[in-house]
């Protein structure tokens, strides 16, 4: 009796050790948006109350925080940790580990997780930004950079309605996301403008080789997060 007692405790345990782990791709919570050689992006949302599957991160990866979330962050191995993350928050974290992400909040946990699929290749070579720091300030705006990584460079750019980021030119692609709902217009040098509509959480692939100015044509604050190549 005491033996079959012993074997009815210690079963979930023996379960939860025996945990089975997925590719990001096949985690219910990860919903792939978009994918090309630079990147792989997911519209993560987790239940509130809820976790994720223990999934594997084979890329390094920049994720952006949608809402307020208080999540604990388990990964294989290690103590759990726990975390208070703010609207639009951004991270840079390294690859090649496998988590659970357990949403503390009654909210869902929404982000957007954006891999870096030429991780391996970038991290040897040396950055090729001018600027890899610092705050840029102009009537009604501003953009920061975040940090740069993987020779990858993360901004956040806020905009008052009616403001106008100056002209400025794109080397190469990049990846826009909506921080909030977005009402802005693109004036390209040699071409028209190019006004664009997005809601919170949506995301953007641009080409680079071009100049332009960036305006708040709507009502509210705009605020976006840029991902440079």
């Amino acid at each position: 009796m005491k033996r079959l007692l012993f074997l009815f405790l210690l079963l979930p345990f023996l379960v939860a050790q025996t945990a089975t782990e997925v590719e990001i791709t096949a985690e219910p919570s990860h919903h792939l948006a978009l994918e090309n050689e630079f990147v792989r992006v997911f519209k993560v949302e987790v239940a509130p109350q809820a976790s994720t599957l223990m999934h594997r991160h084979r890329h390094d990866y920049v994720f952006v925080t949608l809402g307020d979330a208080h999540v604990s962050n388990e990964v294989e191995g290690k103590p759990p940790a726990d975390l208070k993350l703010t609207d639009g928050e951004t991270h840079f974290v390294p690859g090649n580990f496998a988590h659970v992400a357990k949403n503390f909040s009654d909210l869902p946990f929404r982000n957007v997780t954006i891999e870096l699929m030429q991780d391996e290749k970038l991290r040897q070579m040396p950055s090729h930004w001018p600027e890899e720091n610092g705050e840029r300030t102009f009537p009604g705006g501003r953009s920061k950079i975040l940090f740069v990584k993987d020779g990858v460079r993360v901004s956040e750019v806020n905009l008052e309605p009616g403001a106008v980021v100056p002209s400025h030119h794109h080397d190469g692609p990049h990846l826009l996301v909506a921080l909030t709902d977005l009402e802005i217009r693109s004036d390209v040098e040699g071409m028209g403008p190019m006004p664009g509509k997005f809601k919170l959480g949506d995301i953007k692939w641009l080409p680079g080789g071009y100049t332009h100015t960036l305006t708040n044509v709507g009502k509210s604050p705009a605020r976006f997060v840029t991902v440079e190549f």
